[in-house]
């Protein structure tokens, strides 16, 4: 069993490099910027250099160096475990504090290569959703976590540990930031050179803060939203009904399931072939060809079969918007885009014209030319979409930056009404879909099964069930008793759709009410033995109360405070002292670094009193904070 070596000490003595893990064949994220000047190079590899007894800094100064040429940053490979990391149950795990032992499960998941986006770089999702900032913060991590008792807590400040602190039982375990700048810094231009730097990094949602369950929460959001903008359109079945969007990635990827759960045909461009391959070989995307006439006429059959079927189109998906606008009848009738664009010039979006390799190799060694030919292919993109538009699609920014950076391509997006840059021509999917979900209480709620047992999970499926359907049942409006009907729906077929990616987790669509539910029903299993092992309860920070950001969760909100982030702060500060077992708060994360700040917490259900109360007094403040403010 590998886990016991990571709590090891990786300096006595000095681990070897991983050589043959290294040369395994995963996705590896591209070369960052690295523009700094000599003095500030050297000022980095000290940074990396302070983790580490002086007797090493003679080696490791040169290989840190050199790091940080090849790959625009220090990730510090030598300290990469030589095996894959995984979840195990966390009886295996044996941490001093059982609470410890559930983060450090926590933060393996978010490692697993069948979960992270780039597992050797720290990146779970979206490009750049760094886990920690080097592998030496992870082994130091996981020793604290290891060590510490139920008086401590771990203090992280953007992946570096500060240490262990005295607190109380009913203190958080651990308090996280990430991206924390001072305003005037927080610019994506300084965000490369703090990250090469190593003293901040981009921890996206539920990457920084160790909460993320795998494509399984986007698949569930999507579902809800693909369902919701067909109701918008008066379709009672999308039956025969066309969803083209982009992305078969980290996150993205959960698309093609999305849209057979929601019963439509979903068509998704995606330019990696690695990425396209992967999901085609999980079985969550049906059929694929690189031949747009191909992909045309699987359209036209499908939609006069009325079938449910996933089709993914290998290549850029400028091309297959302008393909889909030459057609005189309107082939699709719900559009969107989940291309990485809070990164647009480092990965997240990729310009017509260029193989994947030849953008991945341009983004370093030209970067403006590189730019350049992706804000023009940004115009071309939603050129098209405007066209297809105007014979009758729904299209909607699935707040991933998609019409901020056409805007910022020189794209006229501004509504003639505008009387801010954020009212565009197009809704924001909050703006038309999910935010009047979210001002009902609704929202991402996840729990992971420690024990690793597909039958706890089950069980607490059931349970959910169970409580939805009381909850249905009370005195509350139609369009309340939708959601719990529509949830309800999700959890029944979840394990027929073969949702799990790393460990057994479940994600649902949950009301304050339902939450509350759910916590306490959960930690009552646990304290009988019905479920084995403690289950940890968390949220996407994409929620009711966690998000503050203008572009996204916050852009149906017209008053003129969806530019403020007190909400998401506050949200932070009220769990930490109502019984979180650890909080985050970040910068970044969905629409990108300076545009969003966003937190979450992590709840261990054991079973015992104590966590049953800590429960009920947390989630009667992380999710009311939300629907006050925005009943405003």
């Amino acid at each position: 069993m590998h886990i016991p070596s990571l709590f090891v000490d990786p300096f006595s003595p000095l681990l070897q490099h991983p050589t043959e893990q290294r040369l395994k064949n995963v996705d590896h994220a591209p070369k960052r910027p690295c523009n700094l000047t000599t003095v500030e190079k050297q000022l980095a590899v000290r940074n990396a250099l302070r983790y580490i007894p002086k007797e090493h800094h003679g080696l490791l100064a040169k290989e840190f160096a050199e790091e940080l040429n090849t790959y625009g940053h220090i990730y510090g490979y030598r300290f990469m475990p030589n095996f894959d990391l995984y979840a195990p149950p966390v009886s295996e795990i044996g941490a001093n504090c059982e609470k410890a032992s559930a983060i450090i499960l926590m933060i393996l998941n978010n490692l697993d290569k069948r979960v992270a986006q780039f597992p050797q770089e720290l990146v779970t999702y979206g490009g750049n959703g760094q886990v920690f900032s080097n592998w030496i913060q992870f082994r130091l991590v996981l020793r604290y976590l290891f060590t510490m008792t139920d008086h401590q807590t771990l203090v992280l400040y953007s992946g570096h540990p500060l240490g262990l602190f005295p607190s109380t039982p009913d203190s958080p375990r651990m308090t996280v930031t990430n991206g924390m700048m001072i305003p005037s810094y927080s610019t994506k231009e300084l965000y490369d050179k703090y990250f090469a730097l190593g003293v901040t990094q981009y921890g996206q949602m539920t990457a920084g803060s160790f909460c993320y369950i795998g494509p399984q929460g986007i698949v569930h959001g999507t579902t809800i939203t693909v369902l919701n903008a067909g109701r918008r359109m008066g379709l009672s079945s999308l039956a025969g009904k066309v969803f083209v969007t982009a992305g078969l990635g980290g996150m993205s990827g959960a698309q093609p399931k999305a849209a057979k759960i929601a019963g439509c045909i979903g068509v998704i461009a995606e330019i990696s072939e690695t990425a396209l391959l992967k999901r085609h070989q999980q079985g969550w995307l049906d059929v694929y060809s690189k031949d747009l006439e191909e992909i045309v006429n699987w359209i036209k059959e499908y939609r006069e079969k009325k079938a449910v079927i996933s089709i993914g189109y290998l290549g850029n998906v400028v091309d297959l918007w302008e393909r889909l606008a030459e057609e005189p009848e309107c082939l699709v009738e719900l559009g969107s885009d989940q291309t990485s664009l809070h990164n647009p010039f480092l990965g997240g979006f990729y310009p017509a014209g260029l193989t994947f390799e030849e953008s991945n190799e341009l983004m370093t060694t030209d970067p403006a030319k590189f730019k350049k030919l992706v804000q023009n292919s940004l115009i071309r993109q939603i050129a098209a979409i405007d066209k297809i538009a105007a014979k009758g699609m729904y299209f909607w920014d699935y707040g991933n930056a998609f019409l901020l950076e056409c805007h910022r391509a020189g794209a006229n997006l501004l509504r003639e009404d505008a009387q801010d840059d954020k009212s565009f021509r197009y809704p924001c999917y909050m703006q038309d879909i999910m935010g009047d979900i979210f001002s009902m209480g609704f929202g991402p709620f996840r729990w992971v099964c420690t024990s690793g047992k597909p039958e706890d999970l089950r069980l607490t499926d059931q349970t959910a069930c169970k409580i939805i359907d009381e909850l249905k049942e009370t005195n509350v409006p139609e369009y309340v008793k939708q959601q719990y009907l529509d949830n309800k729906k999700w959890i029944e077929e979840a394990e027929k759709n073969e949702l799990v990616v790393g460990s057994q987790a479940r994600i649902l669509y949950s009301d304050r009410a339902g939450r509350v539910a759910l916590a306490a029903a959960f930690n009552e299993l646990v304290r009988t033995g019905k479920v084995s092992a403690p289950i940890v309860i968390s949220r996407d920070h994409h929620d009711v109360s966690g998000t503050d950001s203008p572009f996204r969760e916050t852009s149906n909100v017209y008053d003129g405070s969806a530019f403020t982030a007190d909400m998401a702060v506050q949200n932070c500060i009220g769990d930490s002292f109502r019984g979180a077992t650890w909080v985050a708060l970040h910068n970044g994360g969905g629409v990108g670094w300076g545009d969003v700040i966003n937190g979450g917490f992590g709840l261990v259900l054991d079973g015992s009193p104590d966590a049953s109360r800590r429960a009920e007094g947390m989630l009667n403040w992380d999710v009311p904070n939300g629907v006050a403010r925005r009943s405003w």
